[in-house]
């Protein structure tokens, strides 16, 4: 017996923290999913890769594993695990062997102007560019909220080279947001159709997943439906 994927797990990106998949994660839950909210700290790669992959093992049966920006980049290695069945990238780093997420954004530059480091090895959103940069098509009170408790991201995160990208051999689902500020939307676009992805495009900020959560569920849910697993 076959059936569809039931479980999915969600990956924030950069200067962001779970809670913003909420509209997402309801929506998949009215539908039947179960649904786990990563918490990955983006205090290095390692780390991020311990806290995916320990939310892959707590599901019951395969996954559909979500990444959005850099979580992109923790999915592409986290996808090897062997519960993940389809990965979706929402505006987000699909890298390659050998890639970073720095070396994507120097190859074809984002927009935004508004990243800086500080003493400690973190990159920030500078606030007074968040919103335009970051999160221009929500809530303004929102994206106000988001800038003062944005999670930096280490340099080790943002450096970390892929060895083993998982899109090479898993089912793979791509949105592109055309409006993105904080990747380029013509690398999304080129790191989607190498990854041979299914790819939709929205109209919309870095932030898609907030500002479009009925069509990012839909993608998920489209990836749970077309990949059949061993019941």
């Amino acid at each position: 017996m076959t059936q569809h994927i039931k479980n999915v797990v969600l990956v924030h990106g950069a200067f962001a923290d779970g809670s913003g998949w909420e509209p997402v994660a309801s929506i998949l839950m009215d539908d039947g999913y179960q649904v786990s909210v990563v918490q990955n700290p983006e205090t290095s790669y390692a780390e991020d890769q311990k806290y995916t992959k320990a939310a892959i093992d707590a599901m019951d049966g395969p996954v559909v594993l979500v990444g959005h920006s850099y979580g992109g980049s923790v999915i592409t290695e986290a996808g090897n695990h062997p519960k993940v069945s389809a990965l979706v990238y929402i505006a987000a780093f699909a890298l390659d062997e050998g890639e970073s997420c720095a070396s994507i954004e120097q190859a074809l530059p984002q927009a935004s102007k508004a990243f800086k480091p500080d003493s400690n090895g973190n990159w920030w959103i500078d606030e007074a560019h968040f919103a335009a940069d970051f999160a221009a098509d929500i809530p303004p009170e929102k994206a106000a909220f988001m800038a003062i408790s944005q999670v930096p991201i280490s340099t080790d995160a943002f450096t970390h080279k892929v060895t083993s990208p998982a899109w090479k051999t898993k089912p793979t689902w791509y949105m592109v947001a055309t409006e993105d500020r904080s990747i380029n939307p013509d690398q999304e676009r080129m790191m989607a159709r190498r990854a041979r992805a299914k790819t939709v495009e929205v109209k919309a900020s870095h932030v898609a997943y907030i500002s479009h959560p009925k069509e990012a569920a839909k993608l998920i849910e489209e990836a749970a439906t077309s990949v059949r697993v061993d019941e």
